[in-house]
């Protein structure tokens, strides 16, 4: 029984080199090679794969067989593999992370993550990101417990010490209800109206919030760990709460929701921050993502953790 033997770098480079410049001749000027040694390693190649690359007869350039198709998909796999190992052992010499892991507070603006982590994968396809979305505390928890190099946290991660941060951007939130809610009945609710009302509010998994209110004003409260979720409860008249303006705008444009005029006055900026370890500094990956991603969500931070 045949078995193929394994070929070697040049000579799966000398068959790219065929295919892409349309002969054995302009392969051997593209790889500074004769042409009898570009038909001598195709040959070679040929005879260790125990298949015909290329048809020869009856054609005046060199014509890919099925075979020879179905190896040139292979073959260029390979070759990006390579292109991958080369770039990640480069990375390597100037400090690149090999792998980073990314916490962002849910109520960061989706379309500015998903833009950053776009461009972030072209310009370091190497780095292997693993993304959390989390709420509140969870994002510093994650930090502090070096389960995340670098977070994305709300105002929480001001008050919490062993963390480095800095200031990248806020982001308005609006207190919501459904348009036949109680509270948007009226123009603007009486004092203390918001307090008979189940208010939905937003909480998370981690210890450090463990017992603290935010922004609750309502003694019925429904706790969602879900921003989602949230949204869709608010839609359906299920309480009220404070929503991140960027993800309720097209609601309230179309009637979904209304804004609470409340008097109270809930709602406000929610302030962002880039967190880090001060025991950990970040890379060149992680410290271009935080750059990007205070200035994707409209606020230009200049150079981070330096």
């Amino acid at each position: 029984m045949f078995r193929p033997g394994t070929p070697t770098i040049e000579q799966l480079r000398t068959f790219l080199a065929v295919v892409d410049e349309g002969s054995f001749a302009a392969a051997g000027r593209r790889l500074l090679r004769s042409t009898s040694v570009v038909s001598y390693a195709i040959a070679n190649l040929e005879a260790q794969l125990g298949v015909s690359l290329f048809e020869r007869e009856g054609t005046r350039k060199p014509r890919l067989t099925a075979e020879g198709e179905a190896v040139l998909g292979e073959v260029r796999r390979i070759e990006r593999s390579l292109a991958g190992l080369r770039s990640l052992v480069v990375g390597f010499s100037e400090g690149l992370e090999p792998r980073l892991t990314l916490a962002v507070d849910v109520m960061f603006p989706s379309s500015c993550l998903a833009a950053a982590l776009q461009e972030f994968s072209s310009r370091y396809p190497t780095v292997d990101l693993t993304l959390r979305i989390e709420a509140l505390g969870a994002v510093a928890d994650l930090v502090l417990r070096g389960e995340a190099a670098l977070g994305i946290a709300g105002p929480l991660a001001s008050e919490i010490a062993g963390l480095d941060r800095r200031h990248i951007g806020a982001v308005q939130l609006v207190p919501v209800a459904a348009p036949d809610h109680p509270l948007a009945r009226h123009e603007t609710p009486n004092p203390g109206a918001a307090r008979e009302q189940v208010q939905l509010v937003l909480t998370d998994r981690s210890s450090l919030t463990e017992g603290r209110d935010f922004s609750v004003f309502s003694p019925r409260s429904w706790r969602l760990g879900d921003l989602g979720a949230k949204h869709e409860l608010l839609r359906a008249g299920l309480g009220w709460g404070n929503m991140p303006e960027w993800l309720v705008k097209d609601d309230l444009a179309a009637g979904r929701l209304v804004q609470l005029d409340l008097p109270e006055a809930p709602g406000g900026l929610y302030a962002l921050y880039a967190i880090t370890r001060p025991d950990t500094l970040p890379g060149p990956a992680a410290t271009w993502l935080a750059e990007r991603l205070g200035d994707l969500s409209g606020e230009p931070t200049g150079a981070l953790f330096q």
